[in-house]
């Protein structure tokens, strides 16, 4: 199963675009003291506003700062926005989820009620408003992007987990007598693990797109730290942006590509993991029969986790 993924994402070229793309980021921010060239807080009023150049790849903003530093250097805040906050959303919605979902009657419709609540409000408001009441700063940007977004996260758990539990498999296990955690655990939760990952790829985009937007409000990282949405924030300027778009055309382009690499990364992963396009393979014998597609399908749709204790 793990070989025909990689051999279907290799056939992808969205997946191989997205891999690319999201590897150059990484590669950036992890390698950013080696690639940086200058120190992305120095300010050198004289070599403000400088155009691109051998000194300065990609010119300097308003203070005399690198863009090129403070933009490897941002791509660790919007990496770690991205990966820390849909952790976050992913322990809690995948909780609830699992929870709603497995017990239903009263639990279900508790959990289901506060997610409602939760994307009653636009997801950019309620987060200025989160932000806004509490100290701006980088851990309240990661908890704040990470519990707005459990709700989509606990809504498609517990859909997959209401399929599920009704299979008979399933009621085999706890049928034997075994408890929920382990049936939770064991037959329940591998079998909804594929559109999680799914929604958590596309969801790390979602939060760079936050991340970003806050700190071009000034709500989120706060400055001296690079961030990509305070570049472009620091750049807005109408004057500054006819004379030099490169404060801001190169952090947005940033945003763009990263967004761009996860979502086509989360598209790829939606059609590879998609139990339709999964290739079912018959023993060879000497009297075998082809199998016809009906029976390819059925096959194919046998749970991976169907078995008893």
């Amino acid at each position: 199963m793990r070989r025909s993924l990689l051999a279907r994402l290799r056939r992808d070229t969205r997946a191989v675009i997205g891999v690319s793309v999201v590897t150059l980021i990484t590669l950036a921010a992890v390698l950013a003291p080696l690639i940086a060239r200058h120190d992305p807080l120095a300010i050198d009023l004289a070599a403000q506003l400088t155009r691109p150049g051998v000194e300065h790849w990609m010119g300097t903003d308003i203070q005399g700062r690198d863009v090129w530093a403070r933009l490897v250097y941002g791509a660790r805040i919007s990496l770690a926005v991205g990966v820390i906050s849909q952790s976050i959303a992913l322990v809690i919605g995948v909780t609830l989820g699992l929870v709603a979902g497995f017990y239903g009657r009263w639990v279900d419709e508790l959990v289901m009620r506060l997610a409602d609540v939760t994307l009653a409000f636009p997801t950019l408001l309620l987060l200025i408003a989160m932000v806004a009441a509490l100290q701006p700063s980088l851990p309240v940007v990661f908890a704040t992007i990470g519990v707005v977004g459990w709700a989509g996260m606990a809504r498609l758990v517990r859909g997959q987990v209401l399929v599920v539990r009704q299979l008979e498999y399933v009621q085999a296990v706890r049928a034997l007598g075994a408890l929920d955690r382990r049936i939770v655990l064991r037959h329940v939760l591998p079998n909804v693990i594929a559109p999680v990952v799914i929604a958590a790829t596309l969801g790390v985009a979602g939060a760079i797109m936050a991340e970003a937007a806050l700190s071009f409000l000034g709500l989120g990282v706060q400055p001296p730290t690079p961030s990509w949405g305070a570049m472009i924030a620091d750049g807005r300027d109408l004057s500054q942006l006819r004379n030099s778009p490169w404060t801001s055309l190169f952090p947005g382009l940033a945003i763009g590509a990263s967004v761009l690499g996860f979502n086509l990364l989360g598209d790829a992963l939606r059609d590879a993991l998609d139990p339709r396009h999964v290739e079912t393979k018959m023993p060879a014998t000497e009297d075998a029969a082809v199998a016809t597609p009906s029976e390819e399908i059925e096959a194919s749709a046998v749970p991976t986790a169907a078995r008893l204790p």
